[in-house]
């Protein structure tokens, strides 16, 4: 089969371009070595294998010569809170079936706020939080601004982090926030760098967890990753500490928790899932207090970094390896979109 992949590079370019950004604003994106990685596993399966790439020059590669099937990775570009969406939708028109979630779900998930109102209407536990809006930030002033977590009936500590973002971009140590006086100046920075509305959400004090699922008639759990840090005091899983994970935390999968907490973690990991439409493939995240996994995002479109991925390191810490991980990926999307193929939705 031939089989195209379509992702977005990393740049050389500092900022891709754009003057004053912050040093993250390609953290989704990938590197070569990563699009080979896959590349390599897919031929190996027996299979023809085009780098697509993203934007216009996709466009014209669909148009020129489609594949047969598509391996979409691609995280789309800018800062819209629809942009992951935009591949799926093209392959639609086109008729090109792909892995992975689609335009809904993609667009859903990458806004913070949404996922996590979906996730609770169902009875997901999530943090309590509410969103602030770059027109209100700006126009506000301090007080009114300071003011906003009691309006919300929130108490410190919290956690700051832009709505419309993966990879941890724009979450830093600084986002938790433990003093009063450093709310607005967070607030304020994060709204100036990432031009988005920004998360405010309790800080759930606890395991961070991530889980990693694949398939979808049932899909299945591949593994319950604890972050473990080596430093003490309040931990969150920072793009400080991502950059560095090495040094700075320890993965623990199997999560070496509780049977009753381990099977609720899983659990809820599949309830979102599937409420939140996701297909094939996916990475659930949650912070743990008390026994109750408080559901923080969905990934739908996890890095696959053979190296640094957090849902290869799981997979891996599992007993599944990376190229195993792919084929499972691959293999469940390719079952899904066969004539009479599964038909997936949310329940409710």
């Amino acid at each position: 089969m031939k089989i195209g992949i379509t992702y977005d590079l990393k740049s050389d370019a500092p900022g891709n371009g754009q003057a004053n950004a912050p040093d993250d604003l390609q953290e989704e994106f990938d590197s070569p070595a990563t699009i080979e990685a896959l590349a390599s596993v897919l031929r190996g399966l027996g299979h023809e294998v085009v780098k697509l790439g993203d934007g216009r020059q996709l466009l014209e590669r669909l148009l020129a010569d489609p594949p047969e099937f598509v391996f979409n990775i691609a995280e789309g570009q800018g800062v819209g809170r629809s942009r992951e969406a935009r591949v799926p939708a093209v392959l639609e028109m086109l008729g090109i079936p792909y892995s992975g979630s689609d335009p809904l779900t993609l667009a859903v998930t990458l806004d913070k706020d949404c996922a996590r109102r979906l996730a609770q209407s169902t009875g997901i536990p999530v943090p309590r939080g509410f969103v602030a809006y770059p027109d209100e930030v700006a126009r506000g002033g301090d007080a009114d601004l300071a003011g906003l977590l009691q309006d919300h009936g929130l108490d410190l500590p919290v956690i700051l982090k832009p709505a419309c973002e993966g990879s941890s971009k724009g979450i830093r140590g600084k986002c938790l926030v433990e003093r009063s006086g450093d709310f607005v100046p967070v607030l304020r920075s994060l709204c100036h760098d990432y031009r988005q509305p920004i998360l405010v959400e309790e800080f759930i004090d606890g395991d961070e967890l991530t889980v990693g699922v694949v398939g979808n008639d049932p899909p299945e759990i591949v593994g319950v990753l604890r972050v473990l840090p080596n430093d003490a005091g309040p931990f969150i899983y920072s793009l400080e500490v991502k950059r560095d994970f090495r040094r700075r935390v320890r993965y623990e999968c199997p999560a070496r928790l509780p049977e009753a907490t381990l099977r609720a973690v899983e659990r809820t990991a599949l309830d979102a899932y599937r409420v939140l439409g996701c297909r094939d493939v996916a990475r659930v995240d949650f912070r743990l207090r008390n026994g109750v996994p408080y559901f923080l995002e969905v990934n739908p479109l996890p890095g696959l970094n053979p190296e640094t991925s957090d849902l290869v390191i799981l997979s891996e810490l599992a007993g599944c390896p990376y190229a195993t991980l792919i084929e499972r990926i691959l293999g469940a999307a390719l079952a899904r979109t066969a004539p009479g193929g599964i038909v997936t939705t949310p329940t409710t």
